[in-house]
């Protein structure tokens, strides 16, 4: 095991059905119709041997099972009546069950984190979401305002519209340079978060920043290696498409490029979790992420899709609300909202950034969230890692 936070090295995958810790020597099989007895038997104590000679004392009468009959404690079916017999429930020591999940798990997982653990999540959100709100609300209100007036005039002269454009594209890059970094502090330290929650452990946000500032330089290169990749891709595919001039080719071209990307981002998604959390190379997080969605391709997408329509209407129902105020009351009335003058008022400008800010604290933890635990299901289905959980968790006697 490595020192992150309750995780196995990851190694060769075992084989479908294997599970680590099984012996090398299996028991022969049994006949189709012999009866499966649970692992666990009565105490010795118990179990009366009748003496020569005597009768054996009558057994009480079981009674007859109905609908949703569960046997012994509620957990298992009566031996031999229509109720089948079935695992033990799963431990839970954290936010999830410790076996595969399924999408209401996974979903639940992520809220149910940000409720037991939000004086660690909601801080780390709001810090970094008004941090880069505030600065985008500034760069939109003195940039682009000077940008659209010097447009307006129509003595400008080419010098001066290159120069008001260079310098909105130059604090326009620095703002995006402010998120791209609030974006890797965040995605490492609320994977640090929810990696201790599955574990029932609590974080704090000096713990998670100390786990995760080891791998920020990594999950920085690895991020930015993705978005220099999509920018290839659609370079590749679309300049050529736009030098001959073809709107066929171009359609065509576009159609290709958006499925790519979307493949390669369903492919990659686990790479992030990967870096963190087994603390490998960037190359090695990506062909770990491509390993654990083989054969899962179309469950992780779905999964994810759900994820970012659940989050955007969460956004829109806050959002969207402020932005009519800010408008109805700062802007001139709702017809002003098509006015891009308007739009950089100060009342609508700051009422956009406080619902943004609000909305960021809760969708990126989600985001996040259901990444970490995309990553453990389909880790606990291939290699079993739920036995190495249940041991870092303290769980006794798991997997036997």
């Amino acid at each position: 095991m490595n020192d992150s936070p309750g995780w196995a090295t990851p190694g060769s995958s075992p084989s479908d059905g294997e599970r680590p810790g099984t012996p090398a020597e299996q028991p022969p099989a049994q006949p189709a119709d012999a009866p499966k007895w649970s692992a666990e038997q009565p105490p010795p104590g118990q179990w009366q041997s009748p003496a020569p000679g005597q009768n054996p004392p009558p057994q009480p009468q079981q009674p007859q099972p109905g609908p949703g009959w569960g046997a012994y404690g509620g957990q298992y079916g009566h031996p031999g009546g229509p109720g089948q017999w079935g695992p033990p429930p799963a431990a839970k020591p954290g936010v999830i069950p410790l076996r595969p999940l399924s999408v209401g798990e996974i979903l639940d997982g992520a809220v149910a984190t940000m409720r037991a653990h939000w004086r660690s999540v909601l801080p780390i959100t709001l810090v970094v979401a008004t941090v880069v709100e505030v600065v985008s609300m500034l760069i939109q209100k003195y940039a682009l305002e000077d940008l659209m007036l010097s447009m307006d005039r129509g003595n400008i002269t080419p010098e001066q519209l290159i120069s008001s454009l260079g310098g909105t594209f130059s604090v326009t890059a620095a703002a995006w340079f402010l998120q791209f970094i609030g974006t890797i502090i965040v995605t490492a330290m609320l994977t640090m978060i929810f990696s201790k929650a599955v574990l029932g452990q609590h974080s704090s946000i000096s713990g998670a920043w100390r786990d995760a500032r080891p791998q920020l330089l990594r999950l920085a290169g690895l991020t930015l290696l993705m978005a220099v990749g999509a920018i290839l891709l659609f370079a590749v595919l679309l300049v050529p498409a736009l030098l001959a001039r073809s709107i066929g080719l171009a359609a065509l071209a576009g159609f290709v490029c958006i499925g790519l990307f979307i493949w390669l981002g369903i492919k990659l998604i686990l790479a992030s979790p990967a870096l963190m959390l087994e603390r490998g190379t960037v190359f090695k997080s990506f062909a770990r992420s491509s390993k654990l969605v083989n054969g899962s391709w179309w469950r992780i997408f779905g999964i994810t899709a759900l994820t970012w329509i659940i989050v955007a209407i969460f956004g829109a129902i806050i959002l969207f609300p402020l932005q009519m105020i800010g408008f109805s009351v700062f802007g001139g009335g709702l017809g002003s909202m098509q006015d891009p003058a308007a739009a950089l008022a100060w009342g609508p400008l700051i009422l956009t950034a406080i619902g943004t800010i609000i909305a960021q604290a809760v969708v990126m933890p989600i985001q996040s969230g259901v990444t970490v635990l995309l990553y453990v299901d389909q880790r606990i289905r291939r290699e079993g890692l739920d036995l190495e959980l249940a041991r870092a968790a303290g769980v006794e006697n798991y997997g036997g």
